[in-house]
């Protein structure tokens, strides 16, 4: 489940028109770090996501969940006023 949800970056990335390459130079990392998230292999720490978030204009939910776990979630969720 974990590999999934992080795989979202690499689908965002990709809706996005932005390479790795480019990313790396938006958030002032090394590329090889950018390919570690993109492929599971390491994550960005939580200012690192949020950044990341910000230049791709995604919200970080956006880049943390699956579409699957989130909408039947959102329907069940009822909060007591």
């Amino acid at each position: 489940m974990e590999r999934k949800r992080l795989n979202r970056l690499k689908v965002v990335l990709a809706e996005k028109g932005v390479t790795n390459k480019r990313l790396a130079e938006l958030v002032g990392k090394d590329p090889a770090m950018v390919s570690k998230w993109v492929t599971n292999t390491a994550q960005p720490n939580v200012e690192m996501l949020m950044l990341i978030a910000k230049v791709l204009n995604v919200s970080v939910d956006e880049l943390l969940r699956t579409d699957e776990e989130f909408s039947p979630r959102l329907k069940t969720i009822q909060i007591d006023r």
